[in-house]
């Protein structure tokens, strides 16, 4: 039954505020009297005598401070009874209380109408006018526990998809998580009646407790809920738990919008944004104010506004006017677009998620692969049943034809008998893994085989009492034919390594003697025109280079340079000379 009830009426913030006061009071030995707490709410948080009077009435009408008489023992006060305040104790169980005692909108205590279904209540005022109880007889539920009564998706997907959306809100729920450890302590469980942070939530998940997104976007309004409680409507923290309430609200939407391109834009496999989506988004050219047309996909529409994510490399949202929207099949000239690097490469991107158009091609994510694998596994254990069925049949079959014993031979080569006066047929095996076919007389030669293969001759003979058969491997040659092959090929590859390393040692040994060469004239060069300069005209004679030996020294391949006077300096090699100069 819906009706309004009174609930607390002390302003939970301010309720935290007189336990500050009364802590630090009794901490110093003194009673906790009106006059201390509101000097020292005054001092600390700039609260006037009257508010904190109010408040502390009722905050003890609320059970969250215990007012009792005390008598003072010292001072001028000694013996005389005077109020004091002291926090409350464990006299009260406050689990045993059903529902919240803030409003779940505002956050804010007074008067408020209990939700049915859950623990939330809410200001009569705070609630819209499509959701308000018609009477205080019907039962009333709110708009969450309406909402989560509609199932979206199985758990699995649920799991998979809520995943995403809370590693955004850890994120955000950094700060909030440090603070939140004080929630759980003994004083702050008589403000916060259902505890809840971002690793609960993470719990949730993984036990797969979420049965609609209305439940998930419920829990993160708790964690803003409890937030303003603690800290303020209009403190830093519950402006931290609002902007992470916002983004999961937008990531929720965004999953309704489109779950295939929400799921694919977080898993980003290759070439996520190509996938055609179900249903498929209509394709059109976009332009921007400042910039020229783009191909883009539609992804919602909204009067003369279109949301639109645009091909390229960031794959950016925008909403355009309608008057900016070009149909895809529309000529590329008439749009007068510039070609820039980027552009192309979003034509490209355009071209391949057309393609996958034409294909049918869809993005299968791990639980469609896992239910087509399944499916395969089993299209493929009913072929093999069939094709054993088949196998075992025809060999019965067979066995019955046959009256006279046989050999016990592989599967793979049995054979059947031919009769005495028909011609012996050749069969051939190409590998192992063709099954060979029964004889059939009258029955053409079968035969599979590859590049270079020998055939051997096989004549037939009415006196053998089976088939003969002939085993043949892909390039089948005789075993004397393969070594010469192979001893004339490696004969061939090593006399042309041998001949090119004979030309490479050639080369190596005309280079050492140029260089050779070049070093001995340049050191004649120079030691030449060191004669010429040091040495007067008239008395130049041709140096000797002489080897010595003993007490003579021979001349051997010597270099006689012989000065021309009419010419100045002509240089002239000379030859072996057969002088002996003795030394000294």
């Amino acid at each position: 039954m819906s009706r309004v009830v009174k609930k607390r009426q002390a302003d939970p913030k301010v309720v935290q505020y007189v336990w500050s006061a009364i802590e630090v009071i009794r901490n110093q030995k003194q009673i906790a009297n009106m006059d201390r707490i509101s000097k020292y709410l005054s001092r600390v948080y700039g609260m006037h005598p009257k508010d904190t009077a109010r408040q502390l009435v009722l905050a003890v009408k609320d059970g969250l401070v215990v007012e009792t008489l005390t008598v003072g023992c010292k001072g001028s006060k000694a013996g005389i009874e005077q109020e004091g305040y002291w926090l409350p104790g464990d006299e009260m169980d406050w689990e045993a209380e059903s529902h919240d005692w803030y409003c779940f909108e505002c956050h804010l205590p007074g008067d408020v109408l209990e939700c049915d279904g859950c623990f939330r209540v809410y200001h009569l005022r705070c609630v819209s006018e499509d959701h308000r109880p018609r009477d205080t007889t019907s039962h009333w539920q709110c708009g969450i526990c309406r909402g989560s009564k509609r199932k979206n998706l199985n758990k699995q997907e649920m799991t998979t998809y809520l995943k995403f959306i809370l590693g955004r809100m850890k994120e955000r729920a950094v700060d909030l998580h440090k603070r939140g450890k004080e929630s759980k302590q003994p004083m702050y469980r008589r403000l916060i009646h259902t505890l809840l942070d971002v690793d609960n939530i993470q719990e949730n998940i993984s036990e797969g407790k979420y049965k609609s997104f209305e439940e998930f976007r419920a829990d993160a309004q708790l964690i803003v809920h409890n937030t303003a409680i603690l800290h303020g409507v209009n403190s830093d923290q519950t402006e931290i738990a609002r902007l992470l309430y916002n983004d999961t609200c937008h990531e929720l939407n965004e999953l309704m919008l489109c779950r295939h391109c929400f799921y694919l834009s977080n898993a980003r496999p290759d070439n996520w944004f190509c996938y055609p989506c179900s249903p498929t988004h209509e394709l059109v050219w976009a332009r921007m104010k400042g910039f020229g047309y783009w191909p883009a996909k539609v992804m919602q529409r909204e009067g003369s506004q279109v949301d639109v994510r645009f091909f390229g490399h960031q794959h950016q949202r925008a909403w355009i006017p309608s008057d900016n929207i070009q149909e895809i099949t529309v000529n590329v000239q008439q749009l007068q677009v510039k070609r820039s690097l980027g552009w192309k490469k979003a034509c490209d991107e355009l071209e391949l998620h057309q393609r996958f158009l034409r294909e049918g091609r869809t993005w299968k994510g791990k639980l469609e692969e896992k239910h087509d694998r399944s499916d395969r596994h089993e299209r493929q254990e009913e072929r093999q049943e069939e094709a054993e069925s088949s196998i075992s049949s025809t060999s019965n079959e067979q066995s019955k034809g046959n009256q006279e014993p046989k050999a016990k031979k592989s599967r793979r080569s049995q054979v059947a008998e031919p009769k005495e006066e028909e011609p012996e047929p050749e069969m051939e095996a190409v590998s192992s893994s063709q099954e060979i076919p029964t004889a059939v007389p009258h029955q053409p030669e079968r035969m599979s085989v590859s590049t270079q293969t020998k055939k051997s001759g096989s004549p037939s003979s009415s006196s053998s009492p089976a088939p003969r058969m002939v085993h043949r491997g892909t390039q089948t040659v005789t075993e004397v034919s393969c070594q010469n092959m192979c001893h004339d090929k490696y004969t061939k590859i090593f006399s042309d390594v041998k001949e090119m390393m004979k030309a490479e040692n050639k080369r190596e040994t005309e280079r050492v003697l140029k260089e050779a060469l070049d070093k001995v004239r340049n050191v004649l060069s120079f030691w030449t025109d060191i004669w010429l300069k040091d040495t007067p005209f008239p008395s130049r004679k041709p140096p000797l280079l002489v080897e010595k030996g003993g007490n003579c020294s021979k001349l051997s391949t010597v270099v006689v340079l012989t000065v021309a006077s009419g010419d100045g300096g002509r240089e002239e090699a000379g030859g072996e000379q057969s002088s002996v100069q003795h030394a000294g």
